[in-house]
């Protein structure tokens, strides 16, 4: 039986729309959380431990290990939710916890507080900014609650530090600067809190840039003027800018206006599979010939062409047409319809999966032409990522024993996993003029 992690996942694809995520049309209500042509069901794969050698499981388990991208904070709000309890996959469709981090040698990362795109209209703002203020005290609270095994990171020098304690790194994210309104001095609000980067949009153009995914629309050719001040408020506070589902144009403008090195926290390259959320080449070099990294994401519509399911689109078409696009809209009773009549279909007819080898491939593609300084992973776990052979965190030592096994040392192995990440922020920390300062009022 799926249980309600997985049904949660499904209010939140079906928040805004039942279109697909990568579809410049719809805007989900989770970063890429569960959309239909990428949902992610109990039955697609039987989940186990990663099985690798005692000696890559040293290795893995020696690095200090990170993600850039854990949309995890998308389910916080949820008492079903246990972040100290191990849960799976196969029963609720989340991929992050605290024994599963253990599990997995995952030392922690960077802690998203996401915002859907909407109007903008100063109420909307106003809307949107009390949710990521929710967002960001959710992620807080946690690392109150679990004291004993979470840390909130403010400093690069933090993650060896935590990690040394037994406990685990949280850092925070902001994917989507929406919440901002027209005022990027709010910026420093979020960064007393401990907010350590930003991207500045998301699936739709905003007021700040033009969106990847927004196709229909090419509002400013990159950057607004808005964009630009945020820029430079993120570099003023000392920190790293996040060209996450920007237009490559926009993405060019923050690498030219940027004083320090930016990052693409979860990505692909069009060099494997061509796809507006991914990257060309030219723009990957770019990226890290100004000392950037690219992080890989794990998300399988943006890894390959995945085979579509005629009788999956015919069912949800039915479902469009039976509740209508906006969950929302719904009264409880007929919300509750809804899921079940949605698991019935992820249970028929399972959207299809990308593989392990796939997210490999991005992930080689991408070390073969710029190197191990400047590559990374943020596979957007709980926000859409995993893929059939690594579909939770518990997986990640395969990653490890994979690029062992394509020839590339500890010391690269360990740049990849949080080392290059590590170097963006503290070049960000030195660069930075501000003097607000960030105090942890947990301790």
């Amino acid at each position: 039986m799926m249980g309600f992690g997985f049904r949660n996942g499904l209010m939140m694809a079906a928040a805004l729309t039942v279109l697909a995520a990568c579809n410049p049309d719809a805007e989900p209500s989770g970063s890429e959380i569960i959309a239909p042509a990428e949902a992610q069901t109990a039955e697609t794969e039987a989940a186990a431990p990663a099985s690798v050698s005692q000696n890559v499981e040293t290795i893995h388990d020696g690095m200090l290990v990170m993600d850039t991208h854990l949309d995890t904070p998308a389910y916080f709000h949820s008492s079903d939710y246990k972040f100290s309890e191990r849960q799976t996959f196969e029963e609720d469709g989340t991929h992050v916890d605290l024994p599963r981090m253990k599990e997995g040698g995952l030392d922690g990362g960077f802690w998203v507080i996401f915002t859907a795109q909407g109007p903008l209209d100063e109420a909307s703002y106003h809307a949107a900014r009390t949710s990521a203020v929710l967002r960001q005290m959710a992620i807080r609270e946690l690392a109150a609650k679990y004291s004993d095994d979470v840390e909130l990171a403010f400093k690069a020098d933090d993650a060896e530090r935590i990690a040394a304690e037994g406990k685990r790194i949280v850092y925070q994210s902001m994917e989507n600067s929406y919440p901002l309104g027209t005022d990027v001095s709010l910026l420093e609000t979020f960064y007393a809190g401990g907010l350590r980067m930003v991207g500045p949009v998301h699936f739709r153009d905003n007021q700040f840039a033009d969106s990847a995914t927004d196709v229909s629309t090419n509002s400013y050719g990159g950057l607004s003027p808005l964009g630009e001040e945020l820029v430079a408020k993120a570099n003023e506070l000392g920190m790293v800018l996040d060209g996450s589902h920007a237009a490559d144009e926009t993405v060019y403008d923050m690498i030219e206006l940027s004083t320090t090195p930016i990052i693409l926290s979860h990505t692909g390259v069009d060099g494997v599979y061509d796809h507006y959320r991914n990257i060309p080449d030219e723009l990957l070099m770019a990226v890290a010939e100004d000392g950037g990294v690219i992080q890989i994401n794990a998300y399988g519509s943006y890894l390959e062409a995945l085979e579509p399911s005629p009788e999956r689109e015919e069912a949800m078409a039915a479902l469009e047409e039976r509740f209508g696009a906006s969950y929302y809209d719904l009264d409880e009773a007929t919300r509750e319809e809804y899921v079940a009549a949605r698991e019935e279909i992820e249970a028929q007819y399972p959207a299809p999966r990308s593989t392990f080898e796939k997210f490999m491939e991005h992930l080689l593609y991408a070390l073969d032409k710029v190197g191990p300084d400047h590559v990374g992973m943020g596979a957007d776990w709980d926000g859409g990522g995993g893929v059939d052979g690594m579909s939770d965190i518990t997986f990640l030592p395969k990653v490890t024993a994979a690029l062992l096994e394509a020839g590339y040392s500890e010391a690269d192995i360990q740049k990849i996993w949080s080392g290059n990440m590590l170097r963006l922020l503290r070049e960000a920390e030195e660069a930075r003029t501000s003097e607000l300062e960030s105090p942890n009022v947990l301790n």
